[in-house]
């Protein structure tokens, strides 16, 4: 089976006399958070370690690239085809110690810089997706401005930072500014796990997992009684459900 299937299936869907209404009424900007949405599908069935399903969500991220190309070939900008020349046009410039005649790597980062210089956006900061996660996003900005010389040489420089911002937040008189400075808290918090070496979307995402897992076994121990427990009981069950491990 070859990847012109799908192609052949997207462009009859397109079709603007028997295509499916539809798909031909979308957008690169209305797809754009599907894109997004089966690229965590895809992370999501990896955590999982299910692999019949990571099957199945790759092939739904597959078919948004697909479904953006075909969008851009209808308006005559670029195809498929290009796309794939692209990406490994892309790959073989970045491997010069693969497929080139260098002996060495210059580094991963050096052949980025040169890439970008090439940009208008010529910033250190240039390139880095403004539909990321804010975590990590957040985390990119912060390495980016890193490799320039503009970050503190040890941790206690944002620890000390995450104090400072809470001060912040409690003097804050209006809610914009309270909402304001926690931005700028969960900006500094982000600082500090990365003096720390710790990645913090992974970091949330375990202590969501963590907290959805109590608190279903809290409504489990519960019953049908839960929700009319007073927050006292409701916290004597945390820790109870904390204790045993869950």
């Amino acid at each position: 089976m070859t990847i012109e299937r799908l192609v052949a299936i997207m462009r009859r869907l397109r079709d603007p006399v028997s295509g499916c209404e539809w798909d031909r009424a979308q957008s690169w900007s209305s797809i754009a958070p599907y894109t997004i949405e089966e690229a965590y599908e895809v992370s999501d069935a990896i955590e999982r370690n299910d692999i019949a399903d990571l099957k199945d969500e790759l092939g739904d991220l597959l078919l948004q690239v697909v479904f953006h190309a075909r969008i851009a070939e209808e308006a005559g900008v670029f195809a498929l085809p290009d796309v794939v020349a692209a990406i490994s046009d892309k790959m073989e410039r970045r491997h010069p110690h693969i497929f080139g005649g260098a002996s060495a790597s210059p580094g991963w980062e050096a052949i980025k810089a040169g890439e970008r210089a090439g940009k208008t956006d010529t910033s250190a900061l240039a390139g880095v997706a403004r539909e990321l996660p804010a975590l990590l996003r957040a985390e990119k900005l912060q390495k980016r401005a890193a490799r320039v010389g503009f970050d503190w040489p040890d941790a206690e420089g944002p620890r000390a930072k995450i104090d400072e911002e809470l001060a912040e937040v409690e003097e804050a008189a209006t809610a914009d500014h309270v909402a304001e400075e926690i931005g700028d808290l969960l900006f500094a918090v982000v600082n500090w796990a990365r003096h720390q070496g710790v990645d913090p979307e992974s970091a949330l995402r375990r202590a969501n997992g963590k907290f959805e897992g109590r608190f279903r076994a809290m409504e489990a121990e519960a019953g049908a009684g839960f929700e009319a427990l007073d927050l006292n009981a409701k916290e004597a069950l945390w820790q109870t459900i904390k204790r045993r491990g869950g």
